[in-house]
C-alpha cells in the first residue's frame, strides 16, 4: 500500500501543470474617504475575478493619544457578499448591528458575511488608538451566489491561534477557508475556494497546488518572489490562467503574501457602494433597507 501511495504522489507530481501569469498588475493608491490605501483590485484590466469583487491594502500609522471613536471607519452598511479582513499588524475591532463586538489582532481574520444586511464599524483597538502603532490590513470583498445573497449575517473573528497551517521550504501558510493538503479552513465559504496567507524566508521555495478551474490571484505585500519563473514584486497583484494546478514560489527576499482562488459562480453581478447583488432592483430595494433602518441599528460603545 505504502508503494503503490508513494506512486500516486510521484505520478501527480510529474504531471501537475504551472499556473501560466496572465497579467503582473501594479497596486494604485486610491483615498478611500480619506484614507489612503492601496488597491490591487479593481484595476486597469479587470473590475473583478470572479467570484473576488475588491482588494485593498492599508498600512497607517496611528500617532497615539486618540480617542478610539476618532478613528478608524464608523458604522456603514452591507449586503449580498462577505467583507474579509487580513490583519497582518496591529489590530481591528469589529462592532455590529447584530451584537457581535471583537477586536482580532495581527495573524487574524476578520470575516463576515453580510447576508440580507448588516451595520458594522472597523475600528483600532482602544489600546492601538491610545498609545499608537502600525495598523495593516488586507480587506478583500467575496461575491455570494444568489441562493445565499439574502441569509442571515454572520460573523467569525478568527486569532491567530485558531488558523491551521501547515509549514514547508521555509514558507509557513495558513489556510483561512477552503481544503488545502488535507487541512480545512474555519471560515464558511458559500462556493468552493481556498483561501491562504503566506510568509516565505529568502532562499525558501514551496508548489502550491490548486484546482485547474479556480480562478487565481494573488498579492505580495512586501519582498521579491519568483512566481511561476517570472520575477514579482512587493505591492503587484499577479493574475493566472486557469491552464494549470500549481504556482511554484522561489524567494528572493523574505515576503509576505495572500492567495485568493476559487470556483468562478458565473452570475451577473450589480454592485453600488457596500452592496452587492444581481440586479438593480436589488441594488435599490438594498439601499431601500438600509435607510429604512432593516439592516439594523449600530450603537458603538466605547470604555
Amino acid at each position: 500500500m505504502y508503494i503503490k501511495h508513494l506512486y500516486a504522489i510521484l505520478f501527480k507530481l510529474k504531471y501537475m501543470k504551472k499556473k501560466s501569469i496572465k497579467q503582473v498588475i501594479p497596486s494604485q493608491k486610491v483615498n478611500m474617504g480619506g484614507h489612503i490605501i492601496e488597491q490591487p483590485l479593481p484595476n486597469t484590466y479587470m473590475n473583478q475575478l470572479d467570484p473576488f469583487l475588491l482588494v485593498h491594502h492599508a498600512e497607517w500609522i496611528l500617532k497615539g493619544n486618540q480617542r478610539q471613536q476618532e478613528v478608524g471607519i464608523g458604522g456603514h452598511p452591507h449586503r449580498g457578499f462577505s467583507p474579509v479582513t487580513f490583519v497582518f499588524q496591529g489590530d481591528v475591532r469589529h462592532q455590529d448591528s447584530f451584537g457581535n463586538d471583537a477586536v482580532v489582532k495581527a495573524g487574524g481574520t476578520q470575516w463576515m458575511h453580510a447576508g440580507k444586511g448588516i451595520v458594522h464599524s472597523e475600528r483600532p483597538s482602544k489600546e492601538l488608538a491610545e498609545k499608537g502603532g502600525v495598523q495593516e490590513i488586507i480587506q478583500f470583498w467575496v461575491n455570494s451566489p444568489a441562493a445565499h445573497k439574502m441569509e442571515i449575517p454572520y460573523y467569525l473573528p478568527l486569532s491567530k491561534e485558531e488558523t491551521p497551517f501547515i509549514e514547508e521550504g521555509k514558507c509557513k501558510l495558513q489556510i483561512v477557508a477552503g481544503e488545502y493538503k488535507g487541512i480545512k479552513g474555519p471560515a464558511k465559504t458559500f462556493s468552493p475556494m481556498i483561501l491562504l496567507k503566506g510568509e516565505i524566508d529568502t532562499q525558501g521555495s514551496i508548489k502550491i497546488e490548486i484546482p485547474t478551474t479556480y480562478n487565481t490571484l494573488m498579492y505580495l505585500l512586501d519582498g521579491v518572489l519568483e512566481v511561476n519563473g517570472e520575477v514579482v514584486k512587493k505591492k503587484e497583484l499577479l493574475w493566472f490562467n486557469n491552464d494549470g494546478d500549481k504556482v511554484e514560489i522561489i524567494s528572493k527576499e523574505k515576503t509576505r503574501f495572500i492567495i485568493l482562488s476559487g470556483e468562478p459562480i458565473g452570475e451577473e453581478v450589480t454592485a453600488s457602494g457596500p452592496f452587492v447583488m444581481n440586479t438593480n432592483t436589488e441594488i435599490l430595494e438594498a439601499m431601500r433597507d438600509a435607510q429604512m433602518g432593516k439592516m439594523g441599528v449600530l450603537i458603538e460603545n466605547f470604555e
